[in-house]
């Protein structure tokens, strides 16, 4: 089927955007995460804050940035369908089971998600520009202040929870692989994952050291649910990264 017009289902149509809209889309996501990072996080913390404070906010601020995508991604679906039902906001958004050209649906074509996870758990290997050690979620976990603030702490476990749910599920995941990808073919064609995955990339001028690693998203997570139509695809292989994440905060807690 052509690219250029508009994906149909039983129940919705997928419009196709141009480039302008995509970007602006885009920009909606990745500039309030910037400021919240680079801006407003900084500013909330004095420069004499200790590491504990530093952390707490960026992770609240971040945390808000992506609660914000989630939002974002209802309000456009709501003023494209003109409601949320949910048999509407799941074909729109692509939260079905992968589908072949062929009419296939579901079953053997679930196995991408083993080469698709198997890239993405590469794409973690490789080297990437260094890091701010402050701004590096990792160093500080490791570190005794990090052991120490996280220990019984369980209020901070479930903001973690929704820093990572609205990461790989609800918000970030969502709105480029269930809002943006099914809406760009008419613009990119038959390249529009590729597309895709260096919008996503760029995104992440939150954190620009991960974008060259980023990249390779666009196999991982974007030409799977392209190729498929299929936005869970993209999802289930991102929140890989979540239950790494949620597990280990989780041992430092309970320890």
């Amino acid at each position: 089927m052509p690219l250029d017009v508009p994906l149909v289902s039983p129940l919705v149509t997928v419009p196709q955007w141009s480039r302008r809209r995509i970007l602006v889309v885009w920009a909606l996501a990745a500039v309030p995460m910037a400021l919240l990072s680079w801006v407003v996080a900084p500013a909330l913390v004095s420069p004499a804050a200790r590491d504990v404070d530093w952390f707490e906010t960026l992770l609240l601020a971040m945390t808000v940035g992506l609660v914000w995508q989630g939002l974002l991604v209802l309000v456009l679906v709501y003023a494209e369908q003109r409601t949320l039902a949910w048999p509407v906001v799941r074909e729109a958004l692509w939260l079905r089971r992968p589908r072949s050209e062929r009419g296939r649906v579901g079953g053997r074509l679930w196995w991408i998600l083993l080469p698709a996870s198997a890239l993405f758990f590469v794409e973690t290997l490789l080297p990437s520009p260094p890091s701010p050690a402050a701004r590096d979620l990792g160093v500080f976990l490791s570190s005794e202040t990090g052991r120490d603030f996280l220990s019984g702490n369980w209020l901070w476990l479930g903001v973690v929870v929704v820093l990572v749910v609205f990461n790989t599920v609800l918000g970030e995941e969502l709105l480029f692989r269930g809002v943006l990808l099914p809406r760009m073919g008419g613009a990119f064609g038959r390249w529009d994952w590729l597309a895709n995955g260096i919008l996503f990339a760029t995104y992440h001028l939150h954190q620009p050291w991960s974008i060259p690693a980023a990249l390779l998203d666009s196999l991982a997570l974007s030409w799977p649910s392209r190729r498929f139509r299929s936005a869970w695809l993209g999802i289930i292989v991102h929140s890989l990264q979540s239950v790494f994440i949620l597990a280990l905060v989780t041992v430092l807690v309970v320890r």
